[in-house]
């Protein structure tokens, strides 16, 4: 918590205007006349401005029925307002002869539980503003609202768009913050105005009565700060013989400590909008001038539509943005969970790779605590620091989830290392056993520009603090540490989703590890049967196919042309190669049973004899360019199977690749090229470069999983997505490893190792 927030704090215990009864003031704001009606439309109080407006004395109106001041029709129309909900707030044109003279008024009305409160402003004429008018004034705003998706462009458009619409000097949308502390998010203003644009204000600035009228009110105008208020006749009302209740007098006067903060502001008229979001006040629609300014009843109620439109979009806006991002916790959730319940090793599927466990809360550390076996991720304090924070925890945490952005506050050791861990996700796993994952984030060191001394409202007389309107908006800085950024709600949720993941499925090891021997068992009896079925049923057309090609060369090759006798020979060729893959494949399902053919294989050889065999395979071979660059190495190795990796390889390497000149380069690094910190000797590094479309970072691991394609046949060609599984598998049958590095639209690597 920062100082200005240790001052808000402190706010609740003041003698302030926070709990001055600003709704019951016993006044209204002079342009303008109110009364207070009795269910049977008896005047029961008055603003004493009705001399003024009406041409009679309080004396006059109070205690008569409001037939003597309105035609009958009139009267019909606001005795509906009993039949309504309380606080709705209905409003007419009304016409009142006074002093022989017709004069129009809007009249607005709305009750409460004990009263009907009807307040009128004079207006020029009883015309309305008609539905073109309105409609010319919020269409191309409204339009251009719902194009904008980014939540800031979005608030400074309305901004922009309330300032053209009433002419203000200043429209500012503010916002709060958990803290009902607020700031500027977005500002239109004349040019020669100081910018209040990011500027902060604590919570005192609106208090909380403030702010529970703005949320049941949905606009508040002040045409003359500086105006005298008019008091009511008689302040208490009759019937419950309390003031009566303003909050949704649109005259309401206006408190003094506003007035003077305002004034300090420079500020002689205001209007303000409220912002509701799930039905809380979210911010306001601030609208300033330095001089007083009247706008039309009409023009207000095109203020307060907007007002509602621009909550609609908001609501969605943000709601949409905190959407997308659950979307995507939700998503890496679920790779996670999934990748944790089919590993072997628990601590292994847990760190790595180790992005994911830093993701799914978006955190920058972690560390795994399994009894005393801690395992740390990312950026983290060392072993003994989170072993102490951890002998803390057992003490200090009682439930399964605990969380702060402020660790050093709570766990005064924790300053040591507030460069990793200010904030602190703590996921208890077991209640038993002392089973830990600690996600961290680093401090964030912030600088809040307040709009002046947040303190300065504080003042001490007598051994009492009050609070006083600030009479200085200049931005002052306040620089706030040893926090990180919070941990949000949806992050905290994602947290006890993979705690509870991680119970079932430890759960749920003991039945699988019951299953698995009989499973083993089935897998055999259905390996056993594909490789006989794939020996014999497989390989007998293939022979028969290359046979009668044989025969056709040898005793038909007069008859035939060169064409002819090059497609049977391709037919020969292509033969031999499918009952090689056939016997690649069979050897990967017996490899559980067999020993890999190992023995010395000259690459250059073997490369040789693929290219010819792939170049004949095409129609294009002639455009077909594989490089290499040096003679390569001779290895021990499966010759069948590591001949299948750079087939794979290369075939993907042409087949997902757009450009107009394609090339693969093959070859590899000595020991000596590559930079390792092992210091035992390693094997040669093998690659397979091309210039195609390139691989996305986020699909550089799904692309080895059995039958996963990137693309749709259609666009690249056929195939069922086993060709990089079976060379994954390959590889790690050589007790090698594979990976690829990529960038989109301008190439892929695939790295390989043989031992």
């Amino acid at each position: 918590m920062s100082q200005s927030e240790d001052k808000t704090a402190q706010t609740a215990s003041l003698t302030n205007h926070d709990r001055k009864p600003i709704h019951i003031p016993g006044s209204i704001q002079p342009h303008g006349v109110l009364l207070a009606l009795s269910p049977q439309l008896d005047i029961l109080q008055v603003s004493d401005n009705t001399l003024d407006y009406l041409g009679r004395t309080t004396q006059e109106l109070l205690g008569q029925p409001l037939n003597t001041l309105l035609a009958q029709e009139q009267v019909a129309a606001i005795r509906q307002c009993w039949s309504k909900k309380v606080d709705s707030v209905t409003s007419y044109k009304v016409s009142i002869i006074t002093l022989n003279q017709e004069r129009y008024f809007d009249c607005i009305v709305h009750r409460t539980e004990d009263v009907v409160i009807l307040e009128l402003e004079p207006i020029h004429s009883r015309d309305e503003v008609s539905f073109l008018s309105f409609y010319t004034l919020v269409n191309e705003a409204i339009a251009q609202m719902q194009k904008t998706s980014n939540l800031t462009e979005f608030l400074h458009l309305v901004a922009t768009e309330l300032r053209e619409i009433t002419a203000f000097d200043r429209v500012m949308v503010y916002q709060f913050d958990r803290n009902a502390a607020g700031s500027v998010v977005a500002e239109a203003k004349r040019e020669d105005l100081p910018p209040y644009l990011g500027l902060h204000y604590p919570a005192t600035d609106i208090p909380a009565q403030a702010r529970d009228l703005y949320t049941r009110s949905l606009l508040r105008f002040i045409p003359n700060l500086t105006a005298q208020p008019v008091k009511l006749v008689p302040i208490e009302n009759p019937i419950t013989h309390q003031p009566l209740d303003l909050s949704l007098s649109v005259l309401r006067s206006v408190d003094s400590c506003c007035i003077e903060y305002h004034q300090n502001m420079g500020v002689a008229a205001l209007l303000v909008i409220s912002l509701i979001q799930e039905q809380q006040l979210w911010g306001l629609i601030s609208c300033h001038h330095h001089t007083p300014k009247h706008i039309s009843y009409e023009l207000r109620q095109i203020c307060e539509f907007l007002g509602r439109i621009v909550s609609s979009e908001l609501t969605h806006k943000v709601n949409q943005l905190e959407l997308d991002y659950k979307v995507k916790l939700k998503s890496l959730q679920s790779e996670f969970i999934e990748s944790i319940s089919q590993a072997d090793n628990f601590i292994d599927a847990l760190i790595k790779p180790e992005l994911r466990l830093l993701d799914v809360v978006s955190a920058s550390g972690a560390a795994v605590c399994l009894d005393n076996e801690i395992t740390l991720v990312g950026a983290t304090p060392d072993i003994e620091q989170v072993r102490a924070l951890i002998e803390w925890a057992d003490t200090q945490v009682k439930d399964n989830l605990f969380s702060t952005n402020s660790l050093p506050q709570l766990y005064p050791d924790g300053i040591a290392f507030k460069d990793t861990v200010s904030g602190l996700l703590l996921l208890r796993i077991s209640q038993v056993r002392r089973y830990y994952i600690l996600w961290f984030r680093p401090e964030v060191i912030q600088t809040v520009n307040w709009a002046g001394n947040p303190n300065e409202f504080i003042h001490l007389a007598d051994d009492t603090l009050t609070l006083n309107p600030r009479k200085s908006f200049a931005k002052w800085q306040e620089t706030v540490r040893l926090t990180s950024l919070p941990w949000k709600p949806c992050e905290l949720d994602s947290a006890i989703a993979l705690r509870n993941a991680i119970v079932g499925i430890v759960l749920s090891k003991a039945d699988e590890l019951a299953k698995i021997n009989l499973d083993l068992e089935r897998s055999n009896r259905e390996l056993a049967s594909f490789a006989y079925a794939a020996s014999h049923d497989l390989k007998e057309p293939l022979r028969g196919i290359y046979n009668y090609s044989t025969i056709l060369l040898e005793d038909y090759g007069l008859v035939l042309d060169d064409d002819g006798i090059e497609c049977l020979e391709t037919v020969v060729t292509l033969s031999v190669r499918m009952e090689t893959l056939i016997n690649a494949l069979l050897r990967l399902a017996q490899l559980g049973k067999a020993q890999l053919r190992k023995r010395a294989i000259d690459f250059n050889e073997l490369l040789n004899q693929l290219i010819d065999v792939f170049r004949a395979s095409r129609q294009d071979s002639q455009l077909l360019d594989i490089r290499i660059p040096r003679p390569l190495a001779t290895v021990q190795c499966d010759s069948v199977l590591v001949n299948e990796v750079f087939s794979n390889l290369i075939g993907n390497a042409f087949k997902y690749n757009d450009k107009a000149e394609q090339w693969v380069e093959i070859g590899y690094l000595d020991p000596d090229e590559q930079q390792t910190k092992e210091q035992t000797p390693v094997p040669p590094l093998f690659y397979v470069r091309d210039n195609g479309i390139g691989i996305p970072e986020h699909h550089r691991e799904t692309i080895f999983r059995l039958f996963k394609r990137l693309h749709s046949q259609e666009k690249y060609g056929g195939g069922v997505g086993a060709g990089l599984a079976i060379v994954k598998k390959i590889v790690e049958l050589h007790n090698g490893r594979i990976w690829v590095e990529s960038t989109v639209g301008i190439g892929s690597t695939f790295y390989f190792t043989l031992e």
